[in-house]
């Protein structure tokens, strides 16, 4: 396996939008395989990872091929996970995975997840680490990789080479919920919106102040609605889970607004109308 770029045969498990950003990423390296659960949701990420592509330099939209059968990864020499950040369903994909893909290299694109929980769930943990990549993966240029003791020979040499060979830049991180970003980001992310209920004031003046006054790209609640907040809760809940820290857990508002199916920018409506 390997050579200078890490791998030349991936495979993505998903159809979200990281997992088809990470696949038009890797078309630029050469052909990519993107592991979809059905025939409506391989339509899409084709569609996706294909289009996205072709915005990239050096992006190869016929680089794609979406499958729905797990078998189809079995020649690839990477295999990473990227689905939502349920721990059941990433242990039962990665398992199934390790099983139909004997010769791969394994990893989990999870932002809160502990990675030695995963791969003692794979049952592969030799071969997993973590690839915590950013969204939008064709312009965030960090990955947090992870790659905890025992990884086999090799691994972690291809890992870092093949998000060099991505253009990205590989920091590594410990095994601990929300890394280094999520873990310092969050907590800020989440007194905004405490902020936002304790004053009254509107999501735009709180995102002004820290755009202009702190120079931020985006403000927390608008960031917050970009993220999802169905995955900024899920990231909260993992974090409380982790520290038992207040600062982790998801705001009031946030939780509401889930409950109402207002999840953000990608449903239409979150703290901001869209």
């Amino acid at each position: 396996m390997g050579g200078e770029i890490g791998y030349r045969r991936p495979g993505v498990a998903g159809s979200g939008t990281i997992a088809c950003g990470l696949a038009a990423v890797a078309t630029t390296l050469g052909p990519v395989r993107l592991l979809a659960r059905s025939d409506a949701s391989a339509w899409r990420a084709e569609e996706g990872a294909q289009a996205t592509a072709a915005k990239l330099d050096g992006g190869r939209p016929e680089n794609v091929k979406v499958t729905t059968e797990i078998g189809d990864l079995a020649r690839c020499d990477l295999v990473v996970e990227a689905i939502a950040e349920q721990l059941d369903a990433k242990g039962e994909l990665l398992e199934a995975i390790a099983g139909a893909c004997p010769d791969a290299d394994l990893a989990s694109t999870t932002s809160s997840l502990s990675i030695g929980e995963l791969a003692t769930r794979s049952g592969a943990p030799k071969r997993l680490f973590g690839l915590h990549v950013f969204n939008p993966v064709p312009k965030m240029e960090l990955v947090e990789l992870c790659l905890p003791e025992g990884l086999g020979s090799g691994v972690s040499s291809r890992a870092i080479a093949w998000c060099e060979a991505l253009g990205k830049t590989p920091v590594m991180v410990p095994d601990e919920a929300g890394f280094v970003v999520n873990r310092l980001l969050f907590p800020y992310l989440f007194d905004a919106v405490r902020l936002l209920e304790r004053t009254g004031m509107r999501p735009a003046e709180i995102d002004a102040c820290m755009t202009l006054g702190a120079s931020h790209t985006m403000g927390p609640l608008r960031l917050l609605d970009f993220v999802g907040l169905d995955v900024a809760k899920a990231i909260g809940d993992a974090l409380y889970a982790d520290s038992g820290e207040d600062a982790h857990r998801p705001a009031g508002r946030i939780v509401a607004l889930v409950g109402e199916g207002k999840l953000g920018r990608k449903s239409g409506q979150g703290f901001y109308e869209y």
